[in-house]
């Protein structure tokens, strides 16, 4: 009688179908972590990327930072450098100033100082011969004087002078009056403005009628002395 045993034979055949499933598993095993791993690649890459762009951007930053800085420092110089420069303009402004103001100070001194020996000049050259003042008085732009003649032309001269010189102005005359015979003598007064700048226009030659009737006047005024 033959006996087979079914057990041995049906766990050998399992045993035979079943021997592939751990290269199949292994391999779906390893399809699975070569994935895992690409992704953990790509995230690190990733990472990576990201933290270089940050670093460039940081030291980009750090250096516009760095120039503004440098450029902030050299305006900050250059602006005290101005300052400076501007102080001194300043200071020698007003020492321009204040030196204006004594060279204009010590020219109207000046001006004051030659103001009366100007005048003095100006009226001796007016003075004829045979004229003489006795007294000048300065006030106020206007002179008053008074004096003597030895004939009433020459005083009558002395006063056409006057009025025809381009420093002075119209003069008021007062009476002419004989002071003495012996010798003969006349006195006379008057007074006139008078400026430190010339006329703008230029006297008129007095007229041999005009001198005729200043002579004639003063000798009327001598008779009346008389």
């Amino acid at each position: 009688m033959i006996k087979i045993n079914l057990v041995r034979e049906g766990r050998a055949v399992r045993g035979t179908a079943a021997a592939p499933q751990p290269v199949a598993m292994a391999a779906a095993t390893g399809g699975a972590g070569g994935g895992v791993q690409i992704n953990n690649i790509i995230v690190l890459g990733c990472l990576i990327l990201g933290i270089l762009v940050a670093l460039g951007y940081w030291f980009w930053n750090q250096r516009e930072l760095k120039n503004r800085e440098n450029i902030v420092a050299e305006r900050t110089i250059e602006a005290q450098k101005l300052e400076s420069i501007i102080k001194e303009v300043e200071q020698y402004q007003r020492r321009k100033d204040n030196l204006q103001q004594r060279i204009d100070l010590i020219n109207q001194l000046k001006q004051n100082q030659k103001g009366p020996v100007r005048i003095m000049d100006q009226v001796s050259l007016d003075l004829p011969d045979l004229v003489w003042l006795d007294s000048m008085d300065i006030t106020a732009g206007r002179i008053s004087l008074s004096g003597r003649g030895l004939n009433p032309n020459a005083i009558a001269l002395f006063i056409e002078n006057v009025k025809n010189d381009p420093y002075f102005e119209e003069p008021q005359v007062g009476a002419v009056s004989q002071l003495s015979t012996s010798p003969l003598v006349y006195g006379f007064d008057m007074n006139f403005a008078f400026s430190y700048a010339p006329k703008n226009t230029a006297p008129a030659a007095p007229a041999a009628g005009t001198a005729t009737g200043t002579t004639a006047t003063a000798t009327t005024a001598t008779g009346t002395a008389q």
